[in-house]
Parts: structure tokens; C-alpha cells; sequence
């Protein structure tokens, strides 16, 4: 099980251009503590509000065309499946997905909004209907997290970091859930930026990897424990067999943010960044304004995975 290489990288990035939004990296000097100081990659103004795009749209472009006439099917909580609506849309693919009943509703709203075909199931069986699915029709399974494609895909985040990034960047903030975002950009910056340090961020109630970068192992934790997060995008029980591998090769640590942390984080963006980040966009951030000791480091970017926020949830949060 090879790592993701920089060439695999490097095709994705020709892959997605004009598709996915090369977004920019922007200076907060309203976060600047003293000799710190902090970047935002704003992953919230993707045309599905969130990074997915850049994986999705690579794995359903390499695919041939007689897996594209089988149509696609895929799990996610929303992020992932919006994005897997919105390629198939543009690459005439049929489109299956399979949510839990606990999703946010604009992002199943938005998921049959770009045309693609939305299963409710209990959270338990998200991860089990899909291939029941790929059996009973055919479809060509579309997985979150643990594929190349879709690694090479996120991993463009990465890319772009490093050719914006200013010299002095010594730190890359990342939330970790399956793991394909922090894989990818991990691999791309180790690859291309040597020395500077990814910190992967997870919330404290579903901090699986965290528990198997220290461990060495691959561990999992009961899904009734991850889904009592706010962070609902992070809420995947376990990172992917291959993304752990990419943790062990180039994560050098992974840091936990409160639900407080978070939502804090979360009405600070929009306050001051005037960016809206939906919890488990703000979770890399977080860390940076509540965590600075086990973070380090002086010049930061943090990963602003994505935007797609209840905006009754918003509200409640900027009335704090």
C-alpha cells in the first residue's frame, strides 16, 4: 500500500482546475498574538461549501466509461455527498447517497439540489448500505476517504498552501476525520514544503485518530461516541486504512479542541474573519486561539474545511 506521490498530486491538481475553486490564503492580522500569526484557507467557498469537491470531482473524472454508465453510489454525513452530487452532476454520472437521518437538513437539501438521489438511514448503517447497494445495482462505490483518488484530490489543498504560503510558514492546521484532507495535504506539503509541521485537530469527543497516532494502531471508536460532537463532518468513527498510513509518514501530532473551542471558533470567524465556517470547518482554527501551547509554532495556516451551517445553528451561536 504505497503513500500518494507528488505526481499523483499533481494530476489531480490539472484534473480539478476550473472545477474546484483555487482558493486564497488569507492573513488574519486581527489573530495576530505578539510573534504569532495566523492564515486561513477558506475550503467555505468551494461551489458545495466545502474541500470535498477537489476529491470527488478527481475520482469521478478518472473514472472510464463504463463505470460512469453504472452510476455512483457514496456515504457521507453531508460535505462528501454534496460534493459527489455536484461532480456527478456535471459529469452526467447517476448518483446515490446515503446519509444519516442526523444530517444537517441543508446539506440534504443541498445534496438532492444538485440532483442526486438521497437514502435517510440510522447513523449505524450509513457505512454498511452502501455496499449493499454496489451488490443489488451495480454502482461503482464512491468512498469518503480511503482511496487515492480522492486523497490526490484533497491533497491539492496542500499544493496551493505551499505556493502561497509566506516563507516563514512553520505550522499547517488540518481537521482530521477519515483522514483524506489531512493525508493529502500532509503529503503534499512534506513533499514539496520539507519542514514545515502538520498538526492534524479533532474534537475532544471523537478523537479516534489522535488515539491511533499515539498508539501506533489503527483504532476505532463506537459511533455513539463520535456523533456526540457538534463537529458533525468529523464524526467518522475511524480513520481509512490507507490515510492512517499517510498519518504515520507525515502527521507529527494531532491535537483535541472542545465542543466550547469550537463553537467559539465558529462565531470569531464570522465575527472578525467574516467568514462562515460550520463547526468541523472550525476546528483547525480552533486550536490555533485555544491550544497554542500543544500546537507551537509561530506562523500558522489553518484549513477552514468548509461553510455548510445550519443557519439556526449561526444564529444561536453569535447570540453567545
Amino acid at each position: 500500500m504505497t503513500l500518494v506521490g507528488l505526481e499523483e498530486l499533481r494530476a489531480a491538481q490539472q484534473r480539478i482546475a476550473g472545477v474546484a475553486v483555487r482558493t486564497p490564503l488569507l492573513p488574519c492580522p486581527w489573530a495576530a498574538d505578539g510573534e504569532r500569526r495566523l492564515w486561513l484557507k477558506p475550503e467555505s467557498l468551494q461551489p458545495t461549501g466545502a474541500f470535498k469537491i477537489r476529491g470527488a470531482y478527481n475520482r469521478l473524472a478518472a473514472l472510464t466509461a463504463e463505470e460512469r454508465a453504472r452510476g455512483v453510489v457514496a456515504q457521507s454525513s453531508g460535505n462528501h455527498a454534496q460534493a459527489v452530487a455536484y461532480a456527478a452532476g456535471l459529469l452526467g454520472i447517476k448518483a446515490v447517497i446515503v446519509m444519516p437521518d442526523t444530517s444537517p437538513a441543508v446539506k440534504v437539501e443541498n445534496t438532492r439540489g444538485f440532483g442526486a438521489e438521497v437514502v435517510l438511514v440510522p447513523p449505524h448503517e450509513r457505512d454498511t448500505l452502501p455496499a449493499e447497494l454496489v451488490e443489488k445495482h451495480g454502482y461503482v462505490w464512491v468512498p469518503p476517504y480511503d482511496d487515492r483518488h480522492i486523497i490526490a484530490g484533497q491533497g491539492t489543498v496542500g499544493l496551493e498552501i505551499a505556493e502561497d504560503a509566506p516563507d516563514e510558514l512553520d505550522t499547517v492546521l488540518v481537521p482530521v476525520s477519515g483522514g483524506g484532507l489531512i493525508s493529502g495535504t500532509a503529503a503534499a506539503l512534506k513533499l514539496a514544503c520539507p519542514g514545515v509541521r502538520i498538526v492534524g485537530v479533532e474534537p475532544e469527543l471523537a478523537a479516534d485518530a489522535q488515539a491511533s497516532l499515539r498508539a501506533g494502531e489503527h483504532l476505532a471508536w463506537p459511533v455513539a461516541d463520535t456523533y456526540r460532537t457538534v463537529a458533525d463532518g468529523l464524526r467518522t468513527p475511524s480513520v481509512g486504512k490507507l490515510p492512517f498510513r499517510h498519518l504515520q509518514a507525515y502527521v507529527d501530532d494531532i491535537v483535541t479542541v472542545t465542543e466550547d473551542e469550537i463553537r467559539d471558533t465558529v462565531a470569531l470567524l464570522a465575527r472578525r474573519g467574516r467568514l462562515v465556517a460550520e463547526p468541523s470547518g472550525a476546528v483547525a482554527p480552533a486550536a490555533w486561539f485555544h491550544r497554542a501551547s500543544e500546537v507551537g509554532g509561530r506562523v500558522a495556516a489553518a484549513v477552514v474545511s468548509g461553510g455548510n451551517l445550519d443557519p439556526a445553528l449561526l444564529s444561536e451561536l453569535l447570540a453567545r
